[in-house]
């Protein structure tokens, strides 16, 4: 396998940012190459890159905002190897990530995906067991031990009852993600929505159960704010009925009916509720109730 490339579409907390930088410097296997692409203008930021003196990590500042889907294109133009991983920037790299995928490359050349082991952290980098994530892990994630590889409707299915992917950490083929690319459609839900887009067009994913990657979640991020207003599921409503009827079209009956039905999704909606009653927020209580309750075939 070649060098992998990290490509970390950066706007948002300056401190989180240089910890995420140091977790990928500090990997056991140094065949690696990272591009930051800066979508802010926090003061600072430029001259801490070009203290690094580390030849493999490139420092960009984008001249205008982009915004989240248009900076990820940006990223996916810079990559100029055979994998790559678009990093949140706020997320941890434990020092055997690159040599965890690469050896799940190394077993199954010319897979589309890989999903290593994940844990959750905190704002402050604590380990935490959330709901949504001990869910995601107890009832939807495949039972597997060690390494699987995973195709088709299948694993569609398995994705669209409830997604148990973590974005950041997922390893991607650069030639058919650059096929496929980015939707304008969607921004929150954009990562399922291109793992089916690249599972309906043939492609693989290798799952691998070795701790190697911290995927931080706090209140302060763009889903967390989109779901407590209720904004997100409009999309996701959106996408989810749109998919299934490509999923039909297909013969996958059985994702189609997943998709409709995004049981994982409206149960989300309803753990929302409660908050977004005590916080006033009668628009997002309206949204959530309609989502969670609707037809598998409204629109």
């Amino acid at each position: 396998m070649t060098t992998l490339d990290i490509l970390l579409p950066y706007y948002g907390d300056v401190s989180l940012l240089q910890a995420t930088v140091r977790s990928i410097l500090a990997q056991t296997d140094p065949d690696w190459r990272l591009t930051v692409v800066d979508d802010g203008r926090e003061p600072g930021v430029p001259e801490w890159f070009a203290e690094l003196d580390d030849d493999r990590v490139t420092y960009l500042r984008n001249e205008v905002n982009l915004g989240i889907t248009n900076n990820y294109r940006k990223c996916l133009g810079l990559i100029e190897h055979e994998y790559a991983v678009m990093m949140g920037p706020d997320d941890i790299m434990l020092p055997n990530y690159v040599a965890t995928v690469r050896a799940a490359l190394a077993a199954h050349p010319g897979a589309t995906l890989v999903q290593p082991g994940v844990e959750v952290i905190d704002g402050s980098g604590a380990v935490v067991h959330t709901l949504a994530d001990e869910t995601k892990r107890r009832l939807y994630a495949p039972r597997f031990q060690g390494r699987r590889l995973m195709q088709g409707e299948e694993l569609a299915t398995s994705l669209l009852r409830g997604n148990w992917l973590y974005f950041p950490s997922l390893v991607w083929r650069t030639d058919l993600v650059r096929e496929i690319g980015f939707r304008d459609d969607v921004e929150i839900i954009q990562d399922l929505a291109l793992v089916i887009d690249l599972l309906q067009a043939g492609g693989s994913m290798v799952i691998d159960d070795t701790l190697c990657f911290q995927y931080r979640r706090h209140t302060s991020s763009a889903s967390a704010r989109t779901a407590a207003s209720g904004v997100r599921f409009i999309e996701a409503r959106q996408f989810f009925l749109s998919v299934a009827d490509r999923l039909d079209a297909q013969g996958w009956s059985k994702a189609a009916r997943a998709a409709r039905w995004h049981t994982s999704t409206r149960l989300h909606a309803i753990t929302l509720l409660p908050g977004a009653v005590k916080s006033g927020q009668r628009a997002g209580v309206k949204r959530l109730l309609k989502f969670a309750t609707a037809t598998a075939k409204s629109r």
